[in-house]
């Protein structure tokens, strides 16, 4: 089967980031292969969220650090869809040990950490490529971090891996094109789950802070990020290799 609309394949959709990438694609007119890595009823409620915005949707249950699953995912897109436009690496994990706990930091834990933010992409990446070839304008969005370009709080590992999807976004950039465009965003402290386990009951108080600091002042939603991936899905046709800051000016003005 071959789709007649453009198709996006969005990893991490369940939530966050994720979810709302996966809607606002929707709304703009794509299909939409829905990745996720253990919450099936949350990425169903995706999938339901993306199709009231006339999408048709893929449920697709793959772990992107093992190359077997996210070869059988490509594969579903193609046989479900027969193309693919847009990936958006959006899967990520971090560890809750804090930064300045070195001991308490397991070299499992570090290695789980980078195995699904930075191989993960490359998987994916690899095996969307042959798809994403025949499509006529396609493009990669990758999901970094602000603390990939400068220190923050977050956990060591965390850090580091944005640090290198940042680095792997402009060599991919550079390896991929001219017909592949590939670019990030770089969320800054956002509001929602995520932080809310990170920070656990100093969330209201540290975000309020954030946002205080900010200077359009609040703190960054996942629709922000999912309005900037779309923009550079849609728009910026000249522009490859871009890591876009999504954190309201703070990291410019502190």
């Amino acid at each position: 089967m071959s789709s007649e609309k453009r198709v996006a394949l969005v990893t991490g959709a369940s939530t966050g980031i994720g979810r709302s990438a996966a809607i606002w694609l929707a709304r703009a007119g794509f299909d939409v292969a829905i990745n996720y890595a253990q919450s099936e009823s949350e990425a169903r409620e995706t999938a339901r969220l993306s199709e009231a915005e006339g999408a048709a949707t893929l449920l697709c249950r793959a772990d992107v650090s093992h190359e077997e699953s996210v070869r059988a995912m490509t594969q579903a897109i193609q046989d479900r869809f027969g193309r693919l436009d847009v990936l958006v690496n959006n899967a990520g994990t971090t560890t809750n040990v804090p930064g300045n706990d070195l001991e308490g930091l397991s070299l499992e834990e570090w290695d789980r950490v980078f195995a699904v933010n930075v191989r993960g992409i490359f998987q994916v990446t690899r095996a969307a490529l042959p798809l994403l070839r025949n499509a006529e304008a396609p493009c990669i969005v990758n999901t970094a971090s602000i603390v990939g370009l400068r220190p923050g709080p977050q956990p060591l590992p965390y850090a580091a891996s944005k640090a290198a999807v940042v680095n792997l976004t402009r060599t991919l950039a550079l390896q991929l094109g001219p017909k592949i465009r590939v670019n990030a965003v770089a969320p800054g402290w956002m509001e929602g789950g995520w932080m809310k386990r990170m920070l656990k009951d100093r969330y209201e108080d540290l975000m309020a802070r954030r946002a205080k600091m900010t200077p359009l002042k609040r703190c960054v939603t996942a629709d922000d990020v999912a309005e900037s991936i779309l923009s550079l899905v849609e728009s910026h046709r000249f522009v490859t290799g871009e890591i876009v800051v999504v954190d309201g000016g703070y990291s410019n003005s502190n």
